[in-house]
């Protein structure tokens, strides 16, 4: 199933693209405190921590990894428990705070219940 890319989808992607230079231009992660960077498509969410000074990854989790595959899609309530997992895999690697970097995407909706649960599980955004 794959979309069929027309002159305003392509726009769309641009327009996030743009907005997604300008967020990064401003965020950073180091060591003590990574950049938790969050893509999500329709059916998939990708969390990564990430240190920029380095150009390494921390941590990464998906809802294609073994554990989740199946159990979580990419809605709010899939983000929430994306959320919570991070959070604990994170405080497992003695990492309690983070740079949320929302990639483009709004802070609303799903984007918005990953941080709000990544906070409740003991991140600090």
């Amino acid at each position: 199933m794959s979309k069929k890319v027309t002159k305003t989808t392509s726009a769309r992607y641009a327009s996030r693209r743009f907005r997604k230079d300008r967020i990064r231009n401003k965020l950073s992660g180091t060591a003590e405190c990574p950049r938790m960077s969050v893509f999500k498509s329709d059916i998939h969410f990708v969390v990564q921590l990430i240190d920029d000074e380095t150009g390494s990854t921390m941590l990464q989790c998906s809802t294609m990894d073994k554990e989740l595959r199946g159990l979580v899609k990419a809605n709010v309530t899939g983000a929430k428990k994306m959320g919570k997992l991070v959070a604990e895999k994170a405080i497992e690697k003695n990492i309690k705070k983070v740079v949320f970097d929302r990639n483009g995407y709004r802070y609303h909706g799903a984007v918005k219940a990953l941080a709000d649960a990544a906070r409740e599980a003991g991140l600090t955004i």
